[in-house]
């Protein structure tokens, strides 16, 4: 008869999934792969060992070969995701830019889309991958912003959008965004017409759309009896 070849086993260990005698902790084959090997060589089949699966093992050996299956289909799981979802966009070191306005804007992670800076954190996610929303960015503002997405007013305690600044627009309320000494804005544009406006919404300049329009914009009445209009 042919002798059997065991794998050595410490006293008191037994085997998980078989009954039978225990396997190596280190142990690839089941006993019921030995079993046809030793059979087909002539041997007689091993008793206790019929049925044995794949997965017998040692409670020292945790069961490594299903370990590794399920190690390398977790791996492939990963790899289709990043397949499907596309590789995380790279960060640009800087990310300001300036928009076809000529306006201070917030660029995107592609850098290829130039967004202004008012529309970071605003709620609407407006970059391709949503990064003008990002927690990291809008968590605490004004704190959390780049220096350049901010402009300061006359009372330090409140700040606007660096593209709000110079806009002809009384955004900090106290037209210290628009006039000297916190601002240096340059002269009104060419859309503009200067006068000491009687609206709070601006402050040294009115657009030329509200010239002649029949309603008093200006404090000399130049809106509309000097003003040419549009």
């Amino acid at each position: 008869m042919a002798e059997w070849n065991e794998c050595p086993v410490p006293s008191g260990r037994t085997s998980l999934g078989c009954e039978g005698p225990a396997v190596c902790p280190i142990c690839f084959w089941s006993l019921g792969q030995g079993d046809a090997v030793h059979t087909a060589a002539g041997g007689k089949a091993r008793p206790g060992g019929e049925g044995c699966g794949p997965f017998c093992c040692s409670r020292r050996g945790a069961c490594l070969s299903a370990f590794l299956l399920l190690l390398l289909a977790t791996l492939a799981a990963l790899l289709a995701v990043a397949i499907i979802l596309g590789r995380p966009p790279r960060i640009p070191e800087t990310q300001s830019c300036v928009t076809t306005t000529n306006r201070t804007g917030f660029l995107c992670h592609d850098r290829r889309h130039c967004i202004p800076a008012h529309g970071v954190c605003d709620g609407i996610r407006t970059c391709p991958h949503g990064e003008d929303e990002d927690e990291h960015l809008c968590r605490d503002v004004p704190r959390s912003f780049p220096s350049f997405l901010l402009a300061y007013c006359g009372d330090p305690a409140s700040w606007i959008y660096s593209d709000q600044k110079c806009d002809g627009t009384n955004n900090c309320g106290d037209c210290s965004d628009e006039l000297s000494p916190v601002t240096a804005c340059p002269p009104c544009g060419p859309g503009w017409w200067r006068c000491t406006p009687t609206v709070f919404k601006y402050c040294s300049c009115i657009p030329r759309v509200l010239c002649r329009d029949h309603v008093q914009h200006c404090s000399d009445w130049s809106d509309e009896y000097v003003c040419p209009g549009p």
